[in-house]
C-alpha cells in the first residue's frame, strides 16, 4: 500500500519543524525536551493513520510501554534495570558529592600534560572505550573532565562536540556500547551472517578505530589554536546543585521518550523510503540520523537481504550523522545538558565536521568497488 501523500507531508513538515525550529526560536532552545517530546507525539498520531504490512504504526501500548522503559532498561526485552537515567542520575550524584577531590585530579593531570595530549586522550580513548564503559558514562566522564579543563567556552564545545563524534562511532563496536548495536546484531543473527557479540567489531573496527584516532588528532589541532593567554581560559567551578542534578536525570528521561516517539512516528517514511534506497543513497540519508533516533533507522533499514557493504554503509552513515546535531546521539544529548552547549553552538561545528566525515567514508566505502568493477 503506497504512503497517502497528505501523510507523508505532514510528516515531512514536522521533519522540517524539528530540524530548524531549535535554530530560530528561543523558547523551543531553552525546552527542547518539551518540544522534541511535542513533535513525537505529533508524529505517532500522524502515523496513526498508516497501515503498512507486517509494520506496527501510531498509537498502541507496545510503544507507550517503550517509551516509558527505554530511558531506564539497557534491554527492554532483558529487563535489565539499569539505563541511561539511571546511569546519568547515580554519576551525577557521585560528582556532586565528591566534586572537589574529582576536579582535583583533573586539573593535576591537566598541570602534567599540555592541553593537546589532553585532548587527544578524551577523544580517543573515550571514543576507543564507549563500547564497554557505553557512551552513556563516557559522556558523563566527557564533560566532567571538559568542564575541569582551563578552556575558553568555544573551545570547550569544539572539544566535546569532536568527543561525540568519536563516542558515538566507538560505542558502536559491541552491544554494551548503545542499542544499535544490540538491533543490528538481533536483526542479523540468523542466517547468512549470524552474527554475535564480535560481529560489528569484526566489520566495522577498520573503519571506526581510524576514524577515531583521526577526531583525536583533530582535537589537537583546534586546541593548538588557543591563546593560553586569553582571559577566558579558565576551569569550570562545580556550580550544580542536587535540584540541577535531578532535574538533568529528568531532562533525560523525557529526551529518551520524545526519541522514541520520533522514530516510530516517522516509520511510515522510513519504511515506504528510506530503507528501500540503494547503499549509496542511503548512505547519505542516513544523516536524518541528525535529528531522529538511530536505533529506529537501525530496525527499518538492516536485515540479512542486505549484502555486508550495504549493512556497513547504512551503519556508518547512522553512526557518523549522529554526531551533527544535539538529538543525533546519546551523548549528545548529556554532553549538550550539562554544558549548556546550544543548537546553534552545535552546528557550528557539528554540521561541517559531519559532512566532511561522510564523504571521507563515502569515498572509502564506495570508490573501491566503483574503480574494480
Amino acid at each position: 500500500m503506497a504512503l497517502d501523500i497528505g501523510i507523508a507531508v505532514g510528516l515531512f513538515i514536522i521533519f522540517l519543524i524539528v530540524l530548524i525550529g531549535p535554530f530560530k526560536i528561543k523558547i523551543i532552545e531553552q525546552n527542547l525536551e518539551v518540544f522534541l517530546f511535542i513533535c513525537g507525539v505529533l508524529a505517532l498520531s500522524i502515523s496513526h493513520f498508516v497501515t503498512l504490512e507486517g509494520v506496527e504504526t501510531g498509537w498502541r501500548w507496545s510503544i507507550i510501554e517503550e517509551a516509558l522503559v527505554a530511558p531506564i532498561y539497557i534491554s527492554n526485552s532483558l529487563h535489565i534495570p539499569i539505563g541511561i537515567v539511571q546511569v546519568v542520575l547515580i554519576v551525577g550524584l557521585i560528582i556532586y558529592k565528591w566534586h572537589i577531590p574529582i576536579h582535583g585530579a583533573i586539573r593535576t593531570m591537566t598541570e602534567k600534560l599540555s592541553l593537546k595530549v589532553m585532548a587527544f586522550i578524551l577523544i580517543a580513548v573515550l571514543g576507543l572505550f564507549s563500547s564497554v564503559i557505553s557512551a552513556i558514562l563516557a559522556a558523563i566522564i566527557l564533560v566532567e573532565m571538559v568542564n575541569a579543563l582551563p578552556l575558553t567556552r568555544k573551545s570547550k564545545i569544539d572539544l566535546t562536540v569532536i568527543s561525540c563524534f568519536s563516542i558515538g562511532l566507538g560505542a558502536a563496536l559491541t552491544p554494551l556500547g548503545e542499542p544499535l548495536s544490540t538491533i543490528a546484531i538481533s536483526k542479523l543473527s540468523g542466517p547468512p551472517f549470524h552474527a554475535s557479540f564480535t560481529y560489528l567489531i569484526e566489520q566495522l573496527a577498520i573503519y571506526i578505530i581510524p576514524g577515531i584516532i583521526a577526531y583525536g588528532i583533530v582535537g589537537m589541532f583546534f586546541l593548538g589554536k588557543v591563546d593560553l593567554k586569553d582571559p577566558g581560559m579558565k576551569a569550570e567551578d562545580y556550580k550544580e546543585t542536587l535540584k540541577d542534578v535531578i532535574m538533568r536525570a529528568v531532562k533525560v528521561y523525557v529526551f529518551i521518550m520524545a526519541l522514541v516517539f520520533l522514530g516510530d512516528g516517522f516509520k511510515p517514511i522510513i519504511f515506504e523510503y528510506i530503507a528501500k534506497m540503494p547503499a549509496e543513497a542511503l548512505f547519505w540519508v542516513n544523516m536524518v540520523s541528525a535529528i531522529l533516533d538511530n536505533a529506529t533507522l537501525t530496525a527499518a533499514e538492516i536485515g540479512p537481504t542486505f549484502t555486508q557493504l550495504q549493512i556497513n554503509a547504512a551503519l556508518m552513515g547512522l553512526l557518523i550523522a549522529g554526531g551533527m546535531l544535539i538529538p543525533g546521539n546519546i551523548p549528545n544529548i548529556i554532553s549538550a545538558g550539562k554544558l549548556g552547549i546550544t543548537s546553534k553552538e552545535w552546528a557550528r561545528l557539528g554540521v561541517p565536521l559531519g559532512l566532511v566525515t561522510m564523504a571521507i567514508y563515502f569515498v572509502i566505502l564506495f570508490v573501491p568497488g566503483y574503480l574494480g568493477s
